[in-house]
């Protein structure tokens, strides 16, 4: 990601999150030729071909998803980080 569409991306992540009101907290992931978006407070999840798109759909999604079921927003987790562990597996 280019240091233009970084900030690009950075503007418009704001604007989403501003425009809902709770700072809910999506993940965002590649996929073959999509970006899957995923909210980690609720079980929501929606995919586009630019991560401006899957933005786009999971900030739409989760406006049905509450009008839908007629809930209360959760609380968005106050701090988040990503951790990537290996898990030791065995078979039997």
């Amino acid at each position: 990601m280019t240091e233009k569409s970084r900030r690009s991306y950075n503007n418009f992540e704001m604007k989403k999150r501003k425009s809902l009101r709770s700072g809910l907290n999506v993940l965002l992931w590649r996929e073959g030729k999509w970006f899957v978006a995923r909210c980690l407070e609720v079980e929501v999840a929606s995919q586009g071909k630019t991560e401006k798109e899957a933005l786009e759909n999971i900030q739409e999604a989760l406006e049905l998803y509450f009008e839908d079921e007629k809930l209360p927003l959760p609380k968005a987790f106050p701090e988040v980080k990503l951790f990537s562990i290996s898990p030791k597996i065995s078979y039997a």
